[in-house]
């Protein structure tokens, strides 16, 4: 008998509906038991659905609450998402989940957006930095 197996892209939209549906510890629960989702932090930030991308987020901030190291494993599919010709709203996020990790990586990767031209996104990396000087 064949196995059933979920796709990727499923469960990516599952992700999605659960943080909108506000059952963000179920994310929570998925992220600690299997790092690879990590790797699809960029792509979920690019969901139009703002509580979505708000519930990615508060699963950023429990699992550094936690200590979950794994967490770093983010930065390389959110490193895209600060390019200037992404939308301010998902770049904003990116550089907040980039903020929560706040690993040496993740931090160099803020202060090269210190003079962003955008003053919001400068407004979030200046209240990181103003609680987290270390870089």
């Amino acid at each position: 008998m064949d196995s059933f197996k979920i796709s990727d892209e499923e469960t990516k939209v599952t992700i999605g509906n659960f943080l909108e549906m506000g059952h963000a510890d179920n994310i929570i629960a998925m992220f600690k038991q299997d790092s690879s989702l990590f790797a699809w932090t960029g792509e979920l930030l690019r969901d139009e659905r703002f509580v979505v991308r708000l519930g990615l987020v508060l699963v950023f901030e429990e699992l550094a609450a936690l200590g979950h190291k794994e967490i770093r494993l983010a930065v390389p599919a959110l490193a895209p998402l600060l390019a200037a010709e992404i939308p301010a709203y998902v770049r904003g996020e990116a550089v907040t989940i980039l903020g929560i990790i706040g690993t040496t990586e993740a931090l160099r990767l803020l202060r090269a957006l210190e003079n962003d031209s955008d003053p919001q996104i400068r407004e979030i990396i200046e209240d990181i930095f103003a609680v987290r000087p270390e870089i």
